[in-house]
């Protein structure tokens, strides 16, 4: 088991075999076992009851970042694209073909 203060599996409890005296279980073996499940018991309400109080912080959290408004990327203007494009184009064939085709 992966939590160490549970001691006891289901199949430890399906397969406890009690001693038998005169009169039938020996009841202070009864109650030994019956403590050990108690107990394991506890262990597993405690650990539901911390499971939950994490899954309900967990969905408040998740709750306020899907509230946030999302911040959108500015696009740049389509007009404003395209002439830096032929700025760049026209620097580009001055370095590549000289100053003469612009003269």
């Amino acid at each position: 088991m992966n939590n160490p203060e549970i001691r006891l599996s289901a199949k430890d409890i399906l397969d406890k075999e009690f001693k038998t005296s005169m009169r039938g279980y020996n009841p202070d073996e009864v109650d030994k076992f019956l403590d050990s499940i108690i107990q394991d018991y506890e262990a597993y309400q405690k650990r539901v009851a911390q499971l939950e109080k994490e899954n309900q912080k967990l969905r408040q959290e998740m709750k306020q970042l899907s509230e946030r408004p999302q911040r959108q990327t500015s696009t740049p203007n389509a007009g404003s694209t395209n002439y830096d494009i032929l700025q760049r184009l026209s620097n580009l064939e001055k370095k590549v073909f000289g100053s003469k085709l612009y003269e």
